[in-house]
C-alpha cells in the first residue's frame, strides 16, 4: 500500500489516477489517507522505468489533492500495512490536525537563484616573469573577492524572505522554499522584483504555487 498524502476528511475530492489503479481513502477519526492499495515497493524496485513512473505520478497526484484542499504531502517511498497506517493516524491524529490547520491556505513557493557569471577579466600576454604572476595572484583574488560577494547577497536574500515569511534556504541547489498565504503570490513576486534591483549576482525566480513538501513536519 502506498500513501500521498493527508487530510481531513471532510474534504470533499476527486480523487486522481494512481500509478497502477484508482486510489482510496483510508479514514480515521478526523483525517483521511489518501493511497493506492496495490502498489507495492518491492515490486517498483525491480523495474527503473516503472519506479521513475511512480515517482512522477507521487508528485502529480499530490499537486492534484493540494489544488482541492490542505494536504500534507507524503515522500515516496512510504508503504505501510493497512494495520500500520491506522495505527499511525490514530496515533498522531492531533499533530497531524494541527499541521493541517497552520497549513491552512498556504502554498511552498520556490526562489530559484541563477548566479550572474562572474567577470573574470584578462591577463595581458605580454607580461612575464613577476608581473605575470603578480597579475595572476591579482586575477584569483578577484575571483574570490566575487564569489564572497555572491555568497554575502545569497545571505541578504535569505534573511529578507525570512523577516515575512516562513522559509527554508537550500544553499546546495540555489534556491529557499517559501511557506505564504496562496493569496499573498503578488506581494511576495512585488518583493522578489525589490530584491532583483539590489542584486548583482544572482537573478532570482519565483515558481507558482506548490505542496508545502518543505513544510511538514515528520
Amino acid at each position: 500500500m502506498h500513501v500521498y498524502a493527508i487530510l481531513h476528511r471532510s474534504a470533499a475530492l476527486t480523487l486522481p489516477e494512481g500509478v497502477l489503479s484508482p486510489l482510496q481513502s483510508v479514514v480515521e477519526g478526523q483525517l483521511a489517507a489518501v493511497v493506492e492499495p496495490d502498489l507495492a515497493l518491492v515490486e517498483l524496485q525491480q523495474d527503473d522505468a516503472g519506479l521513475l513512473q511512480a515517482v512522477l505520478a507521487h508528485d502529480r497526484v499530490i499537486r492534484e489533492l493540494f489544488a482541492q484542499t490542505t494536504v500534507l504531502p507524503l515522500r515516496f517511498n512510504t508503504f505501510p500495512a493497512l494495520n500500520e497506517l491506522i495505527a499511525d493516524l490514530q496515533t498522531n491524529q492531533k499533530t497531524y490536525l494541527n499541521q493541517l490547520a497552520q497549513l491552512d491556505g498556504q502554498a511552498e513557493f520556490t526562489l530559484k537563484l541563477s548566479p550572474v557569471e562572474i567577470s573574470e577579466g584578462s591577463i595581458a600576454p605580454n607580461l612575464k616573469g613577476k608581473e605575470y604572476f603578480l597579475a595572476k595572484k591579482q586575477h584569483y583574488q578577484e575571483q574570490q573577492r566575487q564569489e564572497e560577494l555572491r555568497v554575502q547577497e545569497f545571505n541578504l536574500i535569505v534573511q529578507a524572505i525570512v523577516q515575512q515569511y516562513l522559509a527554508v534556504a537550500q544553499p546546495d541547489s540555489n534556491q529557499i522554499c517559501i511557506l505564504a498565504q496562496k493569496q499573498q503570490y503578488d506581494g511576495l513576486q512585488r518583493q522578489i522584483t525589490d530584491l532583483q534591483e539590489q542584486m548583482n549576482y544572482w537573478e532570482l525566480h519565483l515558481g507558482d504555487a506548490l505542496p508545502p513538501f518543505h513544510f511538514v513536519q515528520g
